[in-house]
């Protein structure tokens, strides 16, 4: 039976992913702070659909809890790794404090990083497997200005991060059977905006259950990246192009006439 490991499994997308992993018939290993959420979860998982469900509760803004989790994916890869333990703490920048920006980057970047960098080679070794990176739309925000949009100077770079990093490591496993998939949700209804202090109860927002219906069907159609509430995919590749087109004047050694003054 195939194994999937969660973060950030205690709830909102990452319990969603766990109840339907268990369902297809995974075994599970579920990740997250909350002991007790956890345990509830992992019991009531068995119970429904005779998977086994480990809880292993760490902390992964702690360099320490992060190595000892990616010393066990190295000696074991997950068929499914799903990265999607995440904070946010909405703020203007200049008054973050520094514990917080560390914090964000730690969770947000450096431990998906170092648990998709430890669970790949097994994977690639046997020729199967799946990383799934769970970002946002705000990842795509550098530009958005507006009273609607949440101070996210940090929460939005490491997700944008997270983009960059799935799209070219996808590339790398090109030829291979393994997959990789950033998902870009919009608004979602989880506790993740209320623990930021943000009332978001008048707000149209998805269900977990179908974003992650969006993400594993986008996996199994090998889409790198997905946005769950995007009619018309094109757009992604609209902003493929644009992003190629930037790139491409990378070698330039030349200024362009807007510089002569």
């Amino acid at each position: 039976m195939s194994t999937a490991v969660v973060t950030g499994a205690s709830s909102g997308i990452g319990r969603a992913y766990a109840q339907r992993l268990a369902a297809d018939g995974h075994d599970l290993v579920l990740v997250a702070r909350r002991r007790n959420r956890l345990v509830e979860l992992a019991k009531a998982l068995e119970a429904e659909h005779g998977t086994f469900v480990e809880p292993v509760t760490t902390n992964l803004a702690d360099p320490d809890a992060v190595a000892a989790l990616a010393d066990r994916l190295s000696s074991s890869p997950p068929d499914l790794l799903v990265n999607n333990a995440g904070l946010a703490h909405y703020m203007p920048f200049a008054e973050l404090p520094p514990e917080q920006a560390r914090e964000l980057i730690d969770v947000n970047v450096t431990a998906p990083v170092l648990l998709a960098r430890a669970a790949l080679p097994g994977m690639l070794a046997r020729n199967s497997g799946a990383i799934i990176n769970i970002a946002s739309l705000l990842a795509f925000s550098g530009a958005a200005t507006g009273p609607t949009l949440p101070q996210r100077a940090v929460y939005a770079a490491t997700k944008a991060f997270l983009v960059t990093h799935t799209q070219v490591l996808a590339a790398e496993v090109v030829g291979t059977a393994v997959r990789v998939q950033v998902v870009c949700p919009g608004v979602v209804r989880t506790e993740f905006h209320s623990r930021q202090g943000l009332d978001l109860s008048a707000v149209p927002r998805m269900e977990p259950d179908r974003v992650v219906r969006a993400s594993l069907n986008d996996l199994a159609r090998g889409t790198v990246v997905c946005i769950p509430g995007l009619p018309d995919e094109s757009a992604v590749a609209q902003w493929d192009e644009a992003s190629l087109a930037l790139t491409a004047w990378a070698r330039a050694t030349e200024l362009p006439d807007r510089y002569s003054m």
